[in-house]
């Protein structure tokens, strides 16, 4: 992680995770809540369509020219870790539109627990999964559970319905994780999104 200043650009802040796990949904609570605050971008990634990009424009988490879709095609970590050009330009292109920006959220295609962004794209990485994905997910590591900046547990409301018991998946994440931080979340009516914003602003030296 760095911290934000005036003379290194935008912070970028890189959101990845399995598929359905709640990515766009924390996007849109994200834009939604620094929106007013700060000159904040969204740049989504999908293989072959732009869908996430729409339903943020749709959701109205910000106005459209804010938001640019990127279409990776081929393996979606390729696009965030190893050949991350594309997402680089898509930054570029973003801070040239708006010289002022102070913020970029960039959500990756959805991808397996291995995928993690290279350093040179994202300053800070936060890990969605899901307690519909099962008790055992946090336990199966992967660098986004494991080493993640801040890893989100999202859909704590589903628990019940799929028989998982959040106290055992919260042991397994500290477990998993030591000291780095985690949140338990239901992003889609925003529990939990208050404590993300706040650990953004923080370790991003937002507002500063």
């Amino acid at each position: 992680m760095r911290s934000m200043t005036s003379s290194n650009g935008p912070l970028r802040v890189g959101i990845g995770g399995p598929v359905g796990s709640g990515k766009t949904a924390l996007m849109e609570q994200l834009c939604k809540r620094f929106r007013d605050r700060y000159e904040i971008c969204a740049i989504t990634n999908d293989i072959y369509t732009k869908e996430d990009a729409r339903i943020l424009t749709v959701a109205g988490a910000l106005p459209e020219e804010r938001i640019l879709g990127v279409e990776t095609g081929g393996c979606p970590h390729t696009a965030i870790r190893e050949d991350a050009s594309i997402n680089l330009a898509a930054v570029a292109e973003m801070s040239r539109r708006f010289p002022k920006l102070d913020l970029v959220l960039i959500e990756s295609g959805g991808d397996n627990l291995a995928a993690t962004f290279s350093p040179e794209l994202a300053d800070i990485t936060l890990y969605v999964i899901d307690v519909a994905g099962g008790e055992k997910i946090p336990r199966k590591g992967g660098p986004g559970i494991t080493r993640s900046d801040l890893l989100i547990v999202n859909k704590t409301d589903l628990a019940p319905l799929v028989g998982a018991d959040l106290s055992v998946m919260e042991a397994d994440t500290r477990r998993m994780r030591g000291t780095r931080p985690y949140v338990f979340a239901s992003l889609r009516g925003g529990a939990g999104a208050d404590d993300v914003a706040r650990f953004v602003e923080e370790a991003g030296g937002l507002g500063r």
